[in-house]
């Protein structure tokens, strides 16, 4: 027999190299292809708090571990069959559970599924599907989550393609394990084709899948239904009734030779009866004469059949020769069979994929269209509301307002290409009008006044004249050598021992300003310093008041201590007079007519 395998890519290698070892011809023709699914985070967060995990099928298993999810360790695993469970330990390293029928009613009658009130439950699965799992756990009162992570799409091809090729192959029997395969293989054919495919030998893995081939007006008699879907299985329901028909075709082989003489006798039966009245003896002896004859071939045929054994050896072994011969025949008749499907799936597959790509291809570009104009045409309330924000963050923390006015300038551009913004664009361009008519603070030009007048300091003269010259008189206490003058030089050390400590100088002119010693000049421009230096840090740290105390206390010292016709002392008390009327209003009262305007909107 010619079997087609119609699993998809990659799960039928097995099963057919084990038919093609069994004396079968077996060709791989996949009709569904299975794409893995992503699911959000939000369909992914029901396993962390599973009480069970069921798995429908080992593509289960295999999306769900692409994802690298997190599974509570506690909770119970289930398969559906043996090897789907293999699939969990291979994957998870636990093992799970197995009913003894391979299917969703022996799942459902495992003692642990019984009692499953208030249970956490996620259905591992593919999409579409028989849905009796999660009808009867939710009548259990179990909480079902349902987690997609794949699903079976029929690899697309013209109608009839797949017959033609079929019906040249001379494909006998087609194994199908599940619905949405039977949706593919019949769906598109025209009457011919419907009848010489309902004329195959149909094997499935369950007996839902024979109900749903019997819909399509299959004949129960060519289905045969395997005890699952794994290999084994298919393979030992494929040979068992591979054995049944080769054993009816041998009863019709040697049925024809053995019933021969039969046939003949009840054709001789009747002319007999004919001439039975009429007979003579002339034909009794003739048939006499025949029957001996006949005895005597048969005797010599039947001795030469005996005496013969050797005869009989070779065709014995020219006949197992042949059927060995035959055997290697069917083999590379199977493998050049197997070559053309996979070349005819291969020029299918790069079509559907050139076919794919331009279609994936053609949705991104509609996709990023549409975002571009959705981005284009909706607004974000929370857009608008960061803007604001920032505005008003601007005003009160920094006392930014050229930055206030530039965000409230950029949120109007943006309310400017969206209808219904007329009264928040109105309030906007209120609050720019105020802020632009704020005059901010020249706080660096007048730290800069401050620095230059600070350099200027140690220029500054004192408000003082000159002492003149002290007048040179002889000293009238200057010592004789003369001894015999001893009592007018004792008279004369007296009088130079009372005048070391009290001096009497005499000048000519008369001194009418302070006198102020050179330590004293040195502290009081050092305090003028001290006071410009105060101003500066006022106008940084934004304090008026004290600003203003400090510019007054320089200008007063100056105007004190240096000379007022000087042109360094005219310039500084200038430059102080200037800066002490500065208008230093560092915290100007502004509130925003558009923040009120923008909440009112966003809700």
């Amino acid at each position: 027999m010619h079997i087609l395998i119609t699993r998809p890519e990659g799960k039928g290698t097995e099963l057919a190299l084990a038919l093609q070892q069994a004396g079968y011809r077996a060709t791989q023709c996949p009709v569904l292809t299975l794409d893995y699914l992503t699911p959000s985070s939000s369909e992914l967060s029901p396993l962390e708090n599973a009480d069970k995990i069921i798995f429908i099928s080992q593509d289960a298993v295999h999306a769900l571990l692409k994802l690298t999810p997190t599974i509570n360790k506690a909770a119970q695993l289930y398969a559906v069959g043996q090897q789907t469970a293999d699939a969990v330990y291979e994957a998870f390293g636990r093992r799970a559970a197995v009913p003894k029928n391979h299917d969703s009613e022996g799942l459902l009658e495992l003692k642990t599924l019984q009692d499953v009130e208030l249970d956490n439950i996620v259905l591992v699965k593919g999409e579409g599907g028989r849905t009796t799992i999660a009808k009867t756990l939710k009548q259990r009162g179990a909480l079902l989550n349902q987690l997609v992570v794949y699903k079976r799409t029929a690899i697309e091809s013209e109608p009839g393609k797949w017959m033609d090729h079929w019906q040249t192959i001379d494909v006998e029997g087609i194994v199908i394990t599940s619905n949405a395969a039977v949706d593919a293989i019949f769906n598109g054919l025209n009457e011919s084709q419907l009848a010489w495919l309902k004329a195959r030998q149909f094997y499935v893995a369950s007996e839902r899948i024979a109900d749903y081939l019997k819909q399509q007006n299959v004949a129960r008699t060519q289905i045969h239904i395997a005890a699952g879907a794994s290999d084994s299985a298919m393979f030992a329901c494929i040979d068992k009734q591979g054995s049944k028909m080769s054993e009816a075709d041998l009863k019709q082989t040697t049925k024809p030779a053995s019933a021969e003489p039969a046939k003949k006798a009840p054709a001789a039966k009747p002319a007999a009866v004919q001439h039975k009245r009429g007979i003579s003896k002339t034909g009794s002896l003739a048939l006499l004469i025949s029957l001996l004859v006949a005895s005597a071939v048969g005797y010599e045929f039947y001795h030469k059949l005996n005496g013969d054994q050797q005869s009989t050896l070779a065709i014995n072994e020219l006949t197992t020769e042949n059927q060995r011969l035959q055997q290697q025949l069917d083999a590379v008749k199977s493998a050049q069979q197997t070559l053309q499907q996979s070349l005819f799936n291969t020029e299918q597959k790069v079509t559907d994929a050139l076919n794919e790509s331009a279609e994936q291809t053609q949705q991104q570009l509609q996709a990023a269209l549409k975002r571009a104009e959705q981005q284009t045409f909706t607004l974000n309330p929370q857009e608008v509301t960061s803007l604001q924000r920032m505005a008003e963050f601007k005003l009160w923390a920094e006392h930014d307002y050229q930055g206030a006015a530039a965000v409230l300038s950029r949120l109007d551009g943006l309310l400017a290409e969206h209808p219904g913004t007329g009264a928040i664009r109105q309030a906007i361009h209120q609050d720019l009008q105020t802020l632009n008519a704020i005059e901010p603070v020249a706080v660096e030009a007048i730290y800069l006044k401050l620095h230059g007048i600070n350099q200027q300091v140690t220029e500054l003269a004192f408000n003082a004249i000159s002492l003149p010259e002290e007048v040179k008189q002889e000293d009238p206490n200057q010592l004789s050598e003369n001894v015999s003058e001893w009592r007018q030089n004792l008279a004369k050390s007296w009088q130079q021992f009372k005048d070391f400590f009290v001096t009497v100088r005499t000048r000519e002119d008369m001194v009418v300003a302070p006198f102020l010693s050179e330590q004293e000049r040195h502290l009081v421009k050092q305090r003028l310093s001290l006071y410009i230096a105060q101003a500066q840090d006022a106008v940084l740290t934004k304090q008026s008041s004290v600003y203003f105390s400090a510019v007054d206390a320089a200008h007063d010292l100056v105007k004190d201590y240096f000379k007022q016709d000087d042109a360094v002392t005219k310039a500084v008390l200038t430059s102080l007079t200037s800066l002490s009327k500065e208008q230093l209003d560092f915290s100007p009262k502004v509130s925003l007519q558009s923040t009120e305007q923008v909440k009112e909107w966003a809700q």
